[in-house]
């Protein structure tokens, strides 16, 4: 890679980065996972070679979302583009897997968390749209605190834990962990969401294995947890998407419609997240991760669990690897840069809105009003 092309890499990724966000790593049962960063996708279209990986791989080089208008193209199930990743990572039933954002922006809207069985195919070679997804995990607006998902994952280091449940039938999986954005939810397609998805191997002797729902299925623009208006007082809130598997819920959400989150969960979800970071920090003598890796340590530790994680190292992954090939690029190479005012709005930021005292111009993209509450920087 030329030095040009690789400055070009690390300033998409610093520009990008302040905006949305992606998964750089998840935890599985304690053991460190290599999360897909968006620098990959520009080492692959300067000739560069990718890792072998368990996280998906997508398309989704301006930390951009699935809107509502798409929930029925094969995007809605592991974003743009997305193609399985080559390994697969493994967790037992009853377990725990942590998913580590990099820094997220929009403390409104629920997270939730799901798995499909990929049967008797390897996960690396399954067809997306074909996968029939069961939600294990959700958690959307507690009432008695006045606080969404979102904000609580934000509040544990951009970290949200999810616990699989202990009944689940043995076999390969992709799960798919979202977050749903609702700051622009008042107006039709103005939802946001965020798919990311990794395959992952359950273990135990666990029988349920429930009938899903296709992913162009999963939710319709309507809904009543899609087109909504966060800005009024909330008494409830129905978190969009099938039913919940079990009968209650599982990991950092209740399950319930107004979903509360415990302080038990907040805290293993801020330890796991110091482990995602220290274990992050091990691994930047990757090449293709460096720059993104130093991105990702700036950001602030979790409190008081450090002694927690430190008394149970977190160690490498384990995974096994099935022959794959990354599907090609199919849009340029060339990266987004920083342009305009310093004081600008980067791509998806807020630039306006009722009590916004923040900028209200764009470095890049135009800035768009979704309702009197909320106005984003977004591509013309």
């Amino acid at each position: 890679m030329s030095i040009r092309s690789a400055i070009a890499t690390i300033v998409a990724f610093a520009t990008t980065a302040l905006a949305h966000g992606t998964v750089s790593g998840f935890l599985t049962d304690g053991t460190f996972n290599q999360g897909f960063l968006l620098d990959y996708y520009y080492t692959k279209q300067n000739g560069g070679e990718l890792p072998d990986i368990a996280a998906w791989y997508a398309e989704n080089t301006d930390i951009g979302f699935i809107s509502p208008d798409a929930y029925n193209t094969s995007d809605i199930n592991c974003h743009k583009n997305a193609e399985p990743g080559a390994l697969t990572s493994t967790v037992a039933a009853g377990g725990t897997v942590d998913f580590k954002w990099t820094t997220w922006p929009h403390g409104i809207g629920p997270v939730l968390t799901y798995v499909a069985s990929c049967g008797d195919v390897d996960c690396s070679a399954v067809d997306k749209t074909t996968l029939l997804w069961v939600k294990i995990d959700e958690s959307g607006y507690d009432t008695t605190t006045s606080t969404w998902a979102a904000q609580t994952l934000i509040d544990n280091n951009s970290t949200w834990t999810t616990t699989v449940p202990e009944t689940l039938a043995a076999g390969n999986y992709v799960f798919r962990h979202e977050i749903i954005a609702l700051h622009g939810a008042t107006t039709e397609n103005g939802a946001q969401n965020y798919p990311q998805c990794m395959n992952i191997a359950v273990t135990g002797s666990g029988t349920d294995l429930p009938e899903g729902t296709l992913g162009t299925d999963l939710y319709a623009a309507d809904d009543a947890g899609i087109l909504f208006n966060p800005y009024t007082t909330i008494s409830s809130y129905t978190i969009p998407g099938p039913e919940l598997f079990g009968s209650s819920g599982s990991g950092s959400g209740s399950g319930a419609a107004t979903s509360a989150t415990s302080a038990v969960a907040s805290t293993k979800a801020a330890a796991s997240a110091s482990a995602i970071k220290a274990t992050s920090a091990a691994t930047s003598a990757a090449p293709t991760s460096a720059a993104v890796t130093s991105v990702v340590a700036t950001s602030s530790a979790a409190a008081s669990t450090t002694a927690v994680v430190t008394s149970s190292p977190t160690t490498l992954a384990t995974v096994t690897k099935a022959t794959s090939t990354t599907k090609a690029a199919t849009t340029s190479a060339a990266s987004p840069s920083q342009s305009g005012s310093v004081d600008a709005a980067s791509l998806y930021g807020q630039c306006g809105g009722k009590a916004w005292t923040g900028a209200t111009t764009c470095a890049v993209g135009t800035c768009t009003s979704y309702n009197d509450y909320y106005s984003q920087c977004v591509n013309a």
